[in-house]
C-alpha cells in the first residue's frame, strides 16, 4: 500500500543467499505483461526499454532489494512482476522472480453534517440531515447514522451516493437521513464513513440537538 503522490516501495524478496556479485545480475521490474518499469543491467541502469509513464521515477536500492516509485498515481496501482537473471557462461538464466500488488490510498476527509432545514425545529416534525465526504480512494464500504439518546443509541444504514472524478479518480460520498425530531431528550447524531477493515473508519463531529 502507498499514499496517493507518496513513495510506493516494491520489494524483490530476493535473499541472495549465495551472495551473487550485482555485476553478474539483470534485474527487470514490470507491471503487468508489457510495461518495463526498472532495469538493472549488470549493475548498471538501463533505461532504453522503459515504459515513458516510469522514466524518472524509479529508483532501485540493490541493497535492500527494493525498488522506488515515486509520486504513485491510482494508475500505477496493478501487480509488478521483478525477474532477476544470473550471467551463467556468458546466457542469462532466471534465478528468481516474485510478484507484488500495489494499492493506493487517498485519506478522506472528515464527514460532514449539514442541515437540509429552514425554520425553528418542532416537536415530532421531520429532520433532513445530509453528510458528505470527498478525495479519498479506494471506494468506501458504506456510510451509516448513529443516533445516540440518553440511554440509547441506534446505527441506521443508509443509502450512500458515491461519485468518482474523472480526472483524479477520487470518490466522494454523501448519504441522507430523515428522522423525526426528538422530544424531551438530548440526541447526538453522528456520520461514520467505513473504508474496509484495515483502513478502519472516519466519524463526523457530533450533531447535538
Amino acid at each position: 500500500k502507498a499514499f496517493l503522490n507518496h513513495t510506493a516501495y516494491l520489494s524483490c524478496y530476493f535473499p541472495n543467499s549465495q551472495k551473487t556479485d550485482i555485476n553478474d545480475l539483470r534485474v527487470f521490474w514490470q507491471k503487468g505483461a508489457v510495461e518495463v518499469v526498472h532495469e538493472v543491467y549488470y549493475g548498471q541502469e538501463k533505461h532504453d526499454n522503459l515504459s515513458p509513464k516510469y522514466i524518472n521515477r524509479t529508483k532501485m536500492d540493490m541493497g535492500k532489494w527494493t525498488l522506488q516509485l515515486l509520486n504513485a498515481g491510482i494508475v500505477d496501482e496493478g501487480e509488478y512482476t521483478c525477474i532477476i537473471q544470473h550471467r551463467d557462461r556468458g546466457s542469462p538464466k532466471v534465478i528468481h522472480t516474485s510478484e507484488c500488488l500495489l494499492h493506493i490510498i487517498a485519506n478522506y476527509s472528515q464527514p460532514e453534517i449539514a442541515w437540509l432545514h429552514t425554520g425553528d425545529l418542532k416537536p415530532n416534525a421531520y429532520l433532513n440531515l445530509f453528510c458528505s465526504s470527498s478525495g479519498g480512494y479506494p471506494e468506501p464500504k458504506q456510510m451509516s447514522w448513529v443516533i445516540s439518546y440518553e440511554n440509547t443509541t441506534y446505527r441506521h444504514m443508509h443509502h450512500m451516493d458515491v461519485s468518482q472524478d474523472a480526472v483524479t479518480k477520487l470518490y466522494n460520498v454523501t448519504s441522507k437521513l430523515n428522522i423525526t425530531v426528538p422530544t424531551n431528550t438530548f440526541t447526538n447524531i453522528s456520520c461514520l464513513l467505513h473504508l474496509g477493515e484495515q483502513l478502519g473508519s472516519l466519524v463526523s463531529v457530533p450533531l447535538r440537538i
